[in-house]
């Protein structure tokens, strides 16, 4: 069994890191690196940290509008497909490289395998939401973190192949938070408390292409009166520069991005996490920590649904006032994402198919 994996940003590495092990027990996995995150602290350190093999093949596509970008991928994947000729093509979540992955090989009639397949915001405003969307159509095999994506692929007619499997992510936090806790010194680092901070990320492209949200919400930030760290994504650093935007509150500390091992430290033990990423959401479900989410809707509605996330928007007040009040039992919570063996179950599927 021949796979070529495509990734290209960072909550892909994490996904790809425990299926790329139970893939190369038992086939060969070609790795593709779109370069769609290329930043070293966005990219380089996760395949250290993750124990991620080189990629065979690395686009260096880098930064572009959203069609130049997928063009580029779409072009240069196609060229690793013809000479690696694969059996099938891997791909992750909603990305440009997910799309492209999945559109080049659909092209050239090699069946594609989604991974985190069947989430849906139900906005198509966002690019992620139209990847995910045209990815699942291509591909063959369909697998589902929870029932709710099994259920949203039913109802767009997509019944054969699909494959409830568990989350991912599960598997990733599962393997490494104890590693996190032996190597991490990001809370001695940076002076920080137990339990005694907020946790803020922030990226989207919604909010940060959006002067009017972006603004709203860093307001919220510079409002802020409790300890906060805001590891800062290179693209928002960007776009407070052009919109004239500073973050000026001596509670928040703003640091560079971090690594996933860092990340995690810092989720499990933050008083709360605000965040517009899909991939922090879950990861603060798994902590067992409360999620406030800056965004209008989530492809995650299991952990709004249960109590452990709220949406805010791009609200301050909105914002501020879930930073006061919300608050979880994570005893009344049941676990929706599966038994962390998700990996195991995707690799076992293909090789009954494949082989």
């Amino acid at each position: 069994m021949k796979v070529v994996t495509v990734v290209g940003a960072r909550p892909q590495f994490i996904k790809a890191a425990p299926v790329s092990r139970a893939l190369r027990k038992v086939g060969q996995e070609i790795l593709v690196h779109t370069g769609q995150h290329y930043d070293k602290s966005m990219s380089d350190v996760f395949f250290e940290e993750l124990n991620i093999p080189v990629p065979d093949y690395h686009l260096h596509v880098g930064s572009k509008s959203h069609g130049a970008q997928t063009g580029d991928m779409l072009a240069k994947v196609e060229e690793v497909l013809l000479k690696e000729k694969p059996d099938c093509l891997l791909v992750y979540g909603d990305t440009n490289s997910t799309l492209a992955g999945a559109l080049a090989a659909a092209k050239l009639h090699i069946p594609v395998a989604h991974v985190e397949a069947g989430l849906r915001s139900f906005n198509r405003r966002m690019p992620e939401e139209i990847n995910r969307v045209l990815t699942d159509h291509v591909s063959k095999w369909l697998f589902c973190p929870t029932k709710t994506a099994v259920s949203h692929l039913n109802n767009e007619g997509i019944t054969q192949g699909v494959f409830l499997v568990g989350d991912v992510m599960l598997d990733a936090v599962n393997y490494n938070r104890q590693l996190a806790l032996q190597e991490s010194r990001v809370l001695s680092q940076f002076g920080l408390e137990a339990n005694r901070y907020l946790l803020i990320t922030l990226h989207r492209a919604e909010n940060t292409d959006d002067p009017a949200r972006l603004k709203e919400i860093i307001e919220a930030v510079n409002e802020l009166d409790t300890p906060a760290v805001l590891p800062l994504h290179p693209r928002t650093h960007g776009k407070l520069e052009q919109f004239g935007l500073k973050i000026q509150n001596p509670y928040v500390l703003v640091i560079e991005p971090v690594g996933y091992l860092d990340m995690l430290q810092l989720e499990v033990h933050a008083q709360k996490i605000l965040t517009d990423s899909g991939g922090v959401q879950k990861e603060a479900f798994f902590a067992q920590v409360p999620c406030i989410t800056m965004r209008d809707e989530t492809e995650w509605v299991e952990t709004v649904e249960l109590g452990a996330n709220v949406l805010v928007g791009a609200n301050k007040e909105k914002i501020l006032d879930a930073v006061e009040h919300f608050t979880v039992d994570f005893n009344e919570i049941p676990l929706v994402f599966g038994d962390g063996k998700a990996a195991e179950k995707i690799v076992n599927q293909l090789m009954q198919d494949l082989n």
